[in-house]
């Protein structure tokens, strides 16, 4: 695909859609993760909507948890159902979604009390290892939702992360 360089002011974010397996697991899960609940839940039955997917038709049940600035779109396609990517962070095309925490060691150590499985241990950026200095003593760990979409809470030190 080539575009052009020329810049399209796309600055703000209104949502991240994730597809699920269940969409009640899913609640469920982001439910405990945020506090929150939905504030739309529906179905959808559409060959128009599905088009604009890139599938013949779509059929599919929803929800939509808020959080402050961004909404999350759960989305599970019942036609076509489709097949879970097992996605890894160093596959192209996969993405995370990322939490910002005001304490890391507080927030980490709850989740792992209430038995959220980490993909790893947390990791605090040292001097050395990236680039602009602005990351250095940012605190990250990365987690996944019921399907393997990656999460990961964020205490950011500097400008690193908004």
């Amino acid at each position: 695909m080539t575009v052009s360089s020329a810049p399209m002011d796309l600055t703000r974010a209104a949502h991240v859609g994730i597809s699920v397996s269940d969409l009640d697991a899913s609640i469920a899960f982001y439910r405990a993760l945020t506090g929150r609940e939905p504030v739309a839940e529906g179905t959808m039955s559409s060959a128009p909507f599905g088009r604009t997917q890139g599938l013949p038709t779509a059929k599919l049940r929803y929800a939509t948890i808020n959080l402050d600035g961004l909404g999350i779109d759960l989305i599970q396609f019942q036609e076509p159902a489709g097949e879970r990517t097992n996605g890894r962070a160093n596959r192209p095309g996969s993405m995370h979604l990322c939490f910002k925490v005001d304490d890391f060691d507080a927030v980490y150590r709850r989740m792992k009390d209430a038995g959220y499985d980490f993909l790893g241990d947390d990791y605090t950026f040292a001097e050395g290892e990236v680039t602009p200095d602005a990351a250095l003593g940012t605190q990250v760990a990365y987690f996944n939702d019921p399907d393997g979409t990656n999460l990961e809470i964020i205490h950011p030190k500097g400008g690193f992360s908004n």
